[in-house]
């Protein structure tokens, strides 16, 4: 296809279909080379028709910016409330969880109910505040620094707790899922106590919207490889759920 009008136009129409494009399967179906194609992605950029990502393209801003606790709490909140719905079904009776911080899985706090010797281990203050009148779960509180915009802890404090435990579970929650970057958060030292809490837990649960998808937050928490299960929203597209599903994860979508 050597018309460049209609290679822009089939290049939009496949990416608003599919949400996400990859450089490498652009050039095998337009029979055009990587250099090419990464001068289309670059002009259609500039007249703000995508986001260029690494290695591809995104109808969404890839990247994630930090915004306070009280106003993610109203963003998507009606997704959120499912997503924690089904999270809170996979909880047993005598499990020992993680729940990290962030306004979905502070959903999922409120969602737990009737559980029983249930250990709770959480660096969110909006968590354990929220579990502290539920008399059957046992509530350790990390300790660290105060990062005001989550309400919740970090630093090498809590990061050293973790390595005394070992848990059945970690529900986290995250600013960005990439494909090829993995799972990010806008904060440098949430992102390393995460890994931290990653190394702790048996099984590593992921609770994200379907507008996280496409983004990167400036700290890596971790690869794709490390997550077992993501629960999100019917938001997310059918192309993104596949690429998960062949890395191996499991995807509940609500």
């Amino acid at each position: 296809m050597n018309n460049i009008t209609e290679r822009h136009q089939l290049i939009l129409d496949k990416l608003h279909k599919e949400g996400d494009l990859n450089v490498v399967t652009l050039c095998k179906e337009l029979k055009v080379s990587r250099v090419t194609i990464r001068k289309d992605l670059k002009l259609l950029e500039e007249k703000s028709l995508l986001f260029r990502t690494h290695g591809g393209a995104t109808l969404r801003n890839p990247y994630a910016i930090d915004r306070p606790v009280n106003e993610k709490e109203k963003l998507q909140s009606a997704e959120k409330v499912k997503i924690a719905s089904a999270a809170a079904q996979l909880i047993d009776d005598n499990d020992s969880i993680i729940i990290a911080s962030g306004t979905t899985v502070l959903a999922l706090a409120r969602k737990i109910q009737n559980k029983k010797n249930l250990t709770v281990i959480t660096a969110s203050l909006n968590v354990t505040l929220e579990l502290l009148h539920k008399p059957d779960i046992e509530v350790l509180q990390l300790g660290g620094i105060l990062r005001r915009s989550s309400s919740s802890v970090t630093g090498p404090y809590a990061q050293n707790i973790l390595a005394d435990f070992s848990c059945t579970k970690l529900f986290l929650g995250v600013d960005g899922i990439d494909l090829e970057f993995g799972l990010t958060t806008t904060n440098a030292m949430e992102a390393h106590l995460n890994r931290e809490m990653i190394d702790a837990s048996q099984k590593v649960i992921v609770l994200s919207d379907s507008t996280k998808f496409g983004k990167r937050g400036f700290g890596k928490i971790c690869g794709l490889e490390k997550v077992d299960r993501i629960i999100t929203d019917s938001g997310i597209s059918e192309h993104f759920v596949k690429q998960l599903e062949d890395l191996g994860i499991e995807v509940t979508v609500v």
